[in-house]
């Protein structure tokens, strides 16, 4: 058995004391976090060498954010990497505010020896070592980073002990989360855009998909029926998931807007400046969870 708390605050303060760190630090851990079955030196090294790469990320300093939670997942997860079984989660979050990754980069960081530290300062085997010990407990990880804004990392391991058998959602239960009405999927990783399209459209709805800020513009604009809400990601190329929102407003004023990023609520608030009070969904995204969240906003017109 493994408290992943304990990990934490053990990697977190012995960093601390060593003054590894110029960056600013965050805490944000459940206090009653659930165990998972998993070798704690192991945990701590996945901590570490997540640490040391927020850190090498942020040459001219900037924040580290921990978080841990309890996760219950229902439904099939909109990912374009691996599937989320149903069941309960133990969920680490990393993130920093550190120069981030582009899309061909990320798809490499899990190689053995590749990296992209200079020449003596990087073996490549820190991503390498974490995925496969995340693999071996039996866990998921998922990477969300961007250019220039910072990268997320998000590590689901499975709870230990009795009554943690997976959660199921049942038919019955999304039933009441079917609808008929007209929705904008702007979102440029097509596999997210391709699952989330097909949960929504299965459910009675109609769609219109982007692959960009500036196609969802275009398509907008063409666009003379109503369109009852938009899932827009907040991070795209070319027009950011905020510019599109506000252009969104004077073309179709009936437009319910939710949000969507692999990076946490509090991080969008700070970094990007989106108003806590709206509608907002954190990748990877369970099918259920897009249903109640959709039916929620059109129900509260």
């Amino acid at each position: 058995m493994c408290l992943i708390d304990s990990c934490f605050l053990l990697v977190f303060t012995g960093f601390y004391r060593n003054q590894c760190f110029t960056s600013s630090r965050l805490l944000q851990l459940d206090p009653a976090l659930k165990q998972v079955s998993a070798d704690p030196s192991q945990i701590e090294q996945v901590i570490v060498n997540l640490m040391l790469n927020g850190r090498d990320s942020m040459p001219n300093g900037g924040k580290l954010t921990f978080e841990t939670h309890n996760v219950r997942t229902e439904t099939e997860t909109a990912s374009p990497r691996e599937a989320l079984p149903p069941g309960d989660y133990v969920q680490l979050v990393i993130t920093d505010t550190g120069m981030g990754m582009d899309a061909e980069t990320q798809s490499h960081i899990f190689e053995p020896f590749f990296t992209t530290k200079e020449p003596g300062k990087g073996t490549g085997l820190g991503l390498t070592t974490v995925f496969g010990i995340v693999k071996k407990s039996n866990g998921h990880i998922f990477v969300y980073s961007e250019l220039s804004i910072g990268t997320t990392v998000k590590i689901y391991l499975p709870v230990s002990g009795p009554g943690t058998a997976a959660a199921q959602g049942t038919e019955a239960g999304l039933e009441d989360l079917k609808g008929s009405e007209t929705l904008l999927i702007a979102e440029d990783e097509s596999i997210v855009r391709d699952i989330i399209c097909r949960v929504l459209r299965e459910n009675g709805y109609k769609t219109i998909e982007a692959r960009d800020g500036e196609e969802a513009l275009r398509l907008l604009t063409a666009h003379k029926a109503a369109i009852h809400a938009a899932v827009i990601d907040l991070v795209m190329p070319k027009m950011n998931g905020k510019d599109l929102a506000e252009a969104l407003k004077p073309l179709h004023p009936e437009t319910r807007v939710i949000f969507t990023s692999g990076y946490t609520d509090d991080f969008t608030r700070e970094r990007m400046g989106i108003n806590p009070l709206l509608p907002f969904l954190q990748k990877p995204i369970p099918a259920g969870a897009l249903l109640k969240k959709v039916r929620q906003v059109l129900d509260s017109r």
